[in-house]
């Protein structure tokens, strides 16, 4: 397969990603949509397997879901209200001044920033909104728990990263964001997630794909026995938990 010009660090896996990455809350996206001057149309950037863009359809008339992994839309539920295009953000076929809301959902840190801040600027209307969001590699459950998660991301996983994942590990902050800023609530995914399905989200990180390809096997078994006595310390192993994802937000208004 020849290069391509995209970080794609999620192509291979996109079955296991669609499977195992989780849901946003339904409050983020009506709370979005009350944000943007219209409800005419969205352009959800780096879609991936169009979870964000079906949360979209719900409020907007149009989503325009791009992503330039032909992989990972194969893995997009179609939807009437959902236009799929396999193309990067940075340089989009959207028209000129035709979109109320441009989403970005855990991907920010992968785009080309100035090309990708260029392209908003050209297609926002007037008044629209631009709201990146993602969360860390790690979750809230317990103690214990969440010990173990953070070595596996820190000490196993380290030497995998790609460089953009500082821009995760400081939850954006240090990420030059040129709109206005719009505040936003606070918003996490709560679920209720059993230890299989914990791992396969681990699975899914871009530094874990990055450990399959050099080693040839997970990276989750250097963690796979300590995290099941974490998980037995206040819990049935075989029982589901209270799992949490904090979200963080880049939110502002195109001029």
């Amino acid at each position: 397969m020849a290069e391509r010009d995209f970080p794609d660090h999620f192509s291979v896996g996109a079955e296991a990603y669609a499977r195992h990455r989780p849901r946003y809350p339904a409050a983020l996206f009506a709370r979005l949509a009350e944000l943007a001057p219209g409800r005419e149309r969205c352009w959800d950037c780096a879609t991936g397997n169009g979870q964000a863009a079906h949360a979209l359809a719900e409020h907007f008339s149009s989503v325009i879901a791009t992503d330039p992994s032909a992989e990972q839309l194969s893995q997009a539920p179609a939807h009437p209200r959902i236009d799929f295009r396999c193309e990067r953000a940075e340089a989009s076929s959207l028209a000129p001044a035709s979109v109320d809301l441009i989403t970005v959902a855990a991907a920010l840190h992968w785009l080309d920033h100035p090309a990708f801040f260029r392209e908003v600027r050209r297609v926002a209307r007037p008044g629209a909104v631009l709201a990146a969001w993602s969360y860390a590699a790690e979750l809230r459950c317990s103690p214990a728990v969440d010990a173990v998660i953070e070595r596996y991301a820190m000490e196993v996983l380290a030497p995998y990263w790609a460089t953009q994942f500082r821009h995760v590990r400081t939850a954006y902050r240090e990420l030059d964001f040129p709109f206005p800023a719009i505040d936003i609530e606070d918003f996490a995914i709560e679920l209720e997630w059993s230890i299989d399905q914990v791992l396969g989200w681990l699975r899914t990180f871009s530094a874990a794909n990055a450990y399959r390809s050099e080693n040839g096997g997970e990276a989750t078994a250097e963690i796979d026995a300590e995290l099941r006595a974490a998980w037995a310390v206040d819990a049935d192993v075989a029982a589901p938990r209270a799992i949490r994802l904090p979200l963080y937000f880049r939110v502002g208004r195109v001029g």
